[in-house]
């Protein structure tokens, strides 16, 4: 019988449904591995075949590891809270929770049909009361915590009051918004209200100002990668920039053991880079700069004290306190109107958009503390809020962007390092890592290292500044203005937040008339009825961000219906962490950061037994779009083929990639795609229309997206899950092209045949030759090291060649095709569990042991020697390697083709290079 593959997958997922096959529990008696994937947020468009190939590769290495004899957690859930659903919700009235969970069914079938692993049985959902129970009881307790730094970790804020208590703000090294100073009598004389304003200040979960990305039209706060040249991502509409009082979360706090944390886990070096960048540790100094005609004195932070000498002007955020403070009467009106520009981008936009100047002169001036000279301070995009004290002190001479500044608005550019190469500033700063300090005064003549130290030393002894340690990692906003997202634990008593208890979680969102904010510009809770605690203190009416629920979900899989605890203990340190996260490199400074905070931070309460929650991780390239294109003649409904468009003025048109087979378009098709082409004309090559194509982003208005249910449906998940493997490294971007999936469909039924012949199983119990042996052990040793080292593509040419050899040897014993049956398993489940059964055994093909393969089998016994007469290859010899070389000779002598190679001639002598080759001299 043929492969049936439509018959076999649907009989085989059927069973590991009904049996279980994938459910795991605590084993002691195993060890464990946990595989995790980075859970999807279900949109309405289902999957595309790009969406598999990370959970594809997971899945491999999940049933590879069981058959090592691993206890395998391989879960999975769902992102559920999304501005998609809030937005359809918004346009049809719909409730979110109904789209969720109509995507999310229309997500499982798809995965199902794909034959993952997963244990469903421990899937979470983050938009599920009990699920996000555990959320905002993770809130709860970073409400109640500081960070002590002297610790290195949090503790109950209940230690914090009492080192109020007792000595103020004394001898404390805490993690703060804002340095603050008072005494234990300060303490005590102020009211309840006043304390919690302080508290504020030091709480991990805590209410601030802070500088948003507002959207009016949305009404929400927006994260960064939501919004893109002033206009949110999602509908278009305009995003200012905007300070509100916002829920955050002291991320900053564990800056510096988020770096040390890279150190320990196995992640790739550019991966690790990325987050060491965005975590931006720098050492420099606080240096205190006075300012001419005023009181207020503008702190600045520097990682190069040493160049004090060559500043020339003073730069503020447009954000920064100091604005206000420092903006004169005459330059009041164009100040404003800067910050209204700057007020359209976002921090993102004015980071990278490096050869845009612009900024506006404050009207005030700083006095320099070492020349005492006056220097204009300006006020400019270019410099971001959250970094140091959102100031700087400008040195354009050996610094691109503030050279770029100086340039533009004519200021002095003065340099005070000389490396050695000249100081040629007319067009470009240069480097100053290196060198000799020259127009710097008493440190003239010093290398840039002494200088350094040396002005760090004199800032400090002249009581204008300190050392300092400083990091670019910033708190994270943790307030959206939205309906569907995790409602916050809290209530509001004489305008300060204080918690649920924790008897009252989870609280669930209510029910509201419509999802838009109020006619009064409240968040849509503000719509909800008694929307208050049984005391009537009004609830938050906030949300929590997207990343709420994504950030501790990997514990939840644990111990998913545990009602008393996240995780408890046992399950926590039976799994511990994930041994191994596939997901995409777009989360590395988003989810992947929040995530760590998140595990350090529940480290420090001691509810984990592991600092890092992912200890290997790798990211999966992206399976771009094939697209393809239609010509149409200018003017007209006709269209050309590509090989005859340059003949006419054509207009290049997107066209259905699913109505395309090998670029040649099904032309019925395409004129019932839609109305416009229902009487369309073709100017065909050799009667065919041949389509040009594109590498795209798989996009459905470029047409290229391919439905994985369609692949299967005509070739079985088996072929997809081999062909999107096949398709190049895991870790690269590599285009999606259906013509080559027919050739690994052809490898199954070819896989299949080498079992069954004339429907039935034909098997035999002979002993296997020694070549059947070497092929099989070649094969398993190339398989076992592919899955080991991620390398999957290079997996299925080695199981295709396997397969080539075998059928040409006409192999049917159970020795060599049972252990080869285990190996394709991971990559093609049913297939393999058909066989599995087919063969004789009873259970799942999961439950077998991955065959070991044995190096005797492999070891060479023979070689084909290349026989040349003079040089010239003429026909090879196979060998034994045991033999002398004398005995070589002796054969090769023998041989009938030498006789008719020498064709009477004498031989002058025979060089024999071992295992090389073999030149007889005539």
């Amino acid at each position: 019988m043929e492969y049936n593959f439509k018959e076999v997958e649907k009989k085989w997922q059927n069973y590991w449904k009904e049996q279980k096959t994938y459910q795991v529990e605590i084993d002691p008696n195993k060890p464990k591995y946990y595989v995790l994937d980075m859970f999807p947020y279900p949109s309405g468009a289902g999957l595309h075949v790009g969406h598999p190939l990370g959970y594809i590769a997971s899945d491999i290495y999940s049933r590879y590891k069981r058959l090592k004899g691993y206890n395998v957690l391989h879960p999975m859930g769902y992102d559920a809270y999304g501005l998609p659903a809030e937005q359809y919700a918004i346009q049809t009235g719909q409730h979110p929770a109904i789209t969720t969970e109509k995507n999310i069914n229309r997500y499982r079938e798809q995965l199902d049909k794909i034959g993952f692993s997963f244990d469903w049985n421990r899937e979470v959902r983050t938009c599920d009361p009990h699920y996000y129970k555990w959320t905002q009881w993770a809130f709860i307790q970073m409400f109640n915590s500081f960070y002590n730094y002297d610790a290195q970790k949090a503790q109950p804020i209940s230690e914090l009051i009492k080192a109020f208590e007792t000595s103020g703000t004394a001898n404390l090294n805490v993690a703060c918004s804002e340095l603050l100073h008072f005494t234990s009598t300060d303490w005590k004389a102020k009211t309840e209200k006043e304390q919690q304003e302080i508290l504020l200040n030091y709480r991990l979960a805590y209410l601030a100002e802070t500088m948003v990305n507002w959207c009016p039209q949305l009404g929400t706060v927006l994260a960064n990668d939501e919004v893109k040249e002033g206009l949110s991502v999602r509908g278009g509409y305009p995003v200012v920039q905007k300070k509100m009082r916002q829920w955050s979360l002291r991320v900053s706090a564990y800056a510096q053991r988020l770096l040390d944390g890279l150190d320990v886990v196995e992640w790739s070096d550019s991966l690790k880079d990325i987050q060491r960048n965005w975590i931006g540790r720098s050492q420099g100094a606080d240096v205190i700069f006075e300012v001419k005609d005023s009181e207020v004195k503008l702190q600045i932070f520097t990682t190069r004290p040493d160049t004090i000498f060559g500043v020339s002007f003073m730069v503020l955020a447009p954000e920064s306190d100091y604005v206000q403070q420092l903006t004169t009467t005459s330059q009041q009106q164009a100040v404003e109107e800067y910050l209204n520009y700057v007020a359209k981008r976002t921090e993102r936009e004015r980071q990278s958009e490096v050869k845009k100047v612009t900024g506006v002169f404050s009207g005030s001036y700083a006095i320099n503390p070492f020349t005492y000279e006056a220097i204009p301070i300006w006020i400019s995009e270019y410099v971001l809020a959250g970094y140091g004290t959102g100031a700087i002190m400008a040195v354009p001479a050996h610094d691109s962007r503030d050279y770029a500044f100086a340039k533009k608005f004519n200021l002095p550019i003065v340099p005070v390092i000389d490396n050695g190469q000249g100081c040629d500033l007319s067009e470009n700063s240069y480097d100053a890592k290196e060198g000799k300090m020259i127009n710097s005064g008493f440190i003239n003549g010093l290398d840039v290292k002494e200088a350094i130290q040396h002005i760090a030393e004199e800032v400090e002894k002249r009581g204008i500044g300190k050392s300092k340690i400083n990091y670019r990692l910033r708190d994270a906003i943790f307030s959206r203005q939205r309906y569907w997202g995790e409602p916050f634990p809290v209530y509001y008593k004489e305008d300060m937040p204080y918690m649920l208890d924790e008897s009252k979680l989870p609280l669930e969102l209510p029910e509201i008339d419509k999802y838009l904010p109020t006619e009064t510009g409240e968040p849509p809770l503000g719509r909800a009825k008694n929307w208050k605690t049984t005391e009537g203190y009004p609830l938050e009416l906030n949300t929590m961000p997207g990343f709420a629920g994504s950030s501790a979900y990997y514990l939840r899989y644990m111990d998913p219906h545990n009602d008393q605890a996240l995780v408890s203990k046992e399950a926590n340190e039976y799994w511990r962490n994930v041994d191994l996260y596939l997901g995409g490199a777009e989360h590395a400074t988003g989810h992947l950061i929040y995530s760590r905070f998140w595990n350090h931070f529940l480290y420090d309460l001691g509810y984990v037994c592991e600092t890092e929650p992912f200890k290997k991780l790798i990211n999966q390239g992206m399976i771009q779009g094939r697209s393809n294109f239609v010509y149409r003649i200018q003017g007209t409904n006709t269209f050309v083929s590509y090989g005859l468009k340059d003949q006419y003025e054509t207009t290049e048109i997107h066209v259905n990639v699913n109505i395309v087979h090998n670029d040649i378009l099904d032309l019925e098709a395409f004129k019932n795609w839609m109305p416009e082409y229902n009487q369309a004309e073709f100017i065909l090559e050799d009667g065919k229309y041949v389509c040009g194509w594109a590498v795209e982003k798989m996009s459905k208005s470029m047409y290229n997206v391919v439905n994985p249910d369609d692949i299967i449906e005509e070739f079985g998940a088996d072929t997809l899950r081999l062909y999107e493997m096949f398709l190049g490294p895991l870790e690269a971007h590599k285009p999606w092209d259906t013509q080559g999936i027919d050739g690994v469909f052809k490898f199954l039924k070819k896989f299949w045949r080498l079992y069954i012949s004339d429907d039935k199983l034909n098997v035999t119990e002979e002993v296997p030759t020694k070549e059947e042996l070497k092929i099989l052990h070649k094969t398993l040793k190339k398989i076992e090291s592919d899955i080991e080292n991620f390398s999957f593509n290079t997996s299925i040419p080695a199981f295709m060649i396997c397969t080539n050899e075998l059928t040409a040897l006409k192999c049917n014993k159970r020795a060599i095709l049972e252990p080869l049956n285990i190996a394709i398993a991971p990559y093609a489940p049913h297939i393999a569990e058909e066989l599995w059964h087919q063969l004789g055994n009873t259970g799942s093909v999961t439950a077998a042991a991955f065959p070991q393969w044995e190096e005797k089998y492999l070891v060479e016994d023979a070689f084909e020697y290349p026989i040349s007469f003079n040089g010239k290859v003429r026909f090879k010899l196979t060998i034994p390697l045991t033999i002398s070389s004398a005995e070589i000779e002796t054969i090769v002598k023998m041989a009938p083709e030498t006789e008719k190679y020498l064709a009477g001639k004498t031989i002058k002598k025979i060089i024999i290079v071992p295992q090389k080759i073999v030149n007889i001299v005539i």
